[in-house]
């Protein structure tokens, strides 16, 4: 390197992409730009309690990022990998020596009819905040319909239903795909504890959305005033439009130090990082430290090293139900869920517990950048393929 300071973009401002940041500050040679569309990190994690009213599901980001990370508050459009800039919907474009590609995922577009123009998806700040305008003027005995059981929809609806609504959780084939049967069972009697109709079933998958309900595979038809869509998520296609390969759904591919198969000055992490076309599941637990790996990527690059290839285990999902109850899945370090859970008050305590940690992992990192650490191992990976030099 010449004795200029390398300039590193970061795409994404999320888990990933803070982390990421506050991470290469261990370099002081290092000019770190962070891009994001809005001025406020967004706590996706809580967003099934803004509706609610329970919090309001943003951290300023003076809180979580480092002295000297430069914000830029735009939407990147496009990444020109033969000058190395990244585009901006308002502003100038920026240049980089490397770039980490940290753009989360968000609602997958669902084609289902009616979906599009009468269900509330909640996988971003604004989509969460047009629901709770249209829950505030709804009467609590009017039914509400979330489609989708994964975290966001038993989380959702348990929420509203501590709150006293008429909930419905359509689930399609099962309830908590990842959960264990015995998870499965603390999630599903704490749902009805709360009051929420669990409707699943091979037949349990909406066809058909309408103002006042849904449709279901076998004809019946479920009322619902206001209906959530949380079935799915999807990634920015940033890397799609900017001619970079990609998985089925948009995804970077990368090599097992998260470097773009097509550059080596493109790094990815969080949710649209999908190293050796195997992506980690979509979270917060695999986001954070993958943001610190794509930042040692780069670190060592600068530094001539060869970068590590990706090492990080899994403990498991935990599922708020409600302010008082919550599911703790456990499972092996390779993300396989364990015949073992903690439910109740106890899970709910330390569902909180996480919650406030990851953001204090962020904090602790802002303020001394390489603090943050992560069970490593997780299960052997495939060996990393030839990287093209861009």
């Amino acid at each position: 390197m010449t004795e200029q300071r390398a300039r590193v973009v970061v795409i994404g401002g999320g888990y990933a992409g803070v982390i990421a940041a506050n991470h290469l500050r261990q370099r002081p040679d290092v000019e770190i730009t962070l891009v994001n569309p809005r001025p406020d990190f967004v706590e996706r994690i809580r967003l099934h309690q803004l509706i609610t009213g329970s919090d309001d599901g943003v951290v300023d980001y003076a809180e979580i990022l480092g002295p000297g990370i430069e914000l830029v508050v735009d939407a990147a459009t496009r990444i020109d990998t033969q000058t190395r800039q990244v585009e901006l919907f308002s502003g100038p474009p920026l240049s980089y020596d490397y770039l980490i590609y940290a753009v989360g995922s968000g609602s997958a577009r669902p084609a289902v009819p009616g979906a599009d123009e009468f269900a509330y998806p909640i996988a971003d700040l604004e989509e969460a905040q047009r629901l709770t305008t249209a829950l505030a003027d709804l009467h609590y005995g009017a039914p509400v319909c979330v489609v989708g059981a994964g975290p966001t929809g038993i989380e959702t609806a348990a929420e509203l239903a501590e709150q006293g609504r008429t909930v419905t959780l359509v689930c399609g084939p099962v309830l908590g795909p990842y959960l264990s049967t015995p998870g499965r069972r603390s999630v599903a009697k704490q749902l009805r504890k709360l009051g929420v109709e669990i409707v699943d079933g091979p037949q349990a998958v909406v066809t058909a959305v309408a103002a006042d309900a849904v449709t279901l595979a076998d004809g019946r038809r479920l009322a619902s005033t206001v209906t959530i869509w949380t079935a799915g998520f999807g990634v920015p296609d940033l890397a799609t439009r900017s001619g970079l390969r990609t998985d089925a759904i948009g995804r970077l591919l990368t090599d097992e130090t998260l470097t773009s198969v097509d550059s080596n000055r493109i790094v990815a992490a969080g949710d649209a990082a999908a190293p050796s076309g195997q992506p980690l599941r979509m979270s917060c637990q695999a986001a954070i430290p993958l943001g610190a790996q794509a930042a040692n990527t780069v670190l060592a690059r600068l530094a001539g090293d060869q970068p590590a290839v990706i090492s990080q285990a899994f403990t498991g999902q935990c599922v708020s139900l409600g302010r008082g109850g919550a599911t703790i899945q456990l499972a092996r370090t390779n993300d396989v869920p364990l015949p073992l859970y903690i439910g109740g008050r106890a899970a709910a305590t330390i569902k909180e517990a996480v919650c406030k940690g990851t953001i204090g992992f962020l904090r602790r990192e802002a303020r001394k950048p390489g603090s943050y650490f992560w069970i490593k191992g997780g299960g052997k990976r495939p060996a990393p393929e030839p990287v093209a030099t861009r």
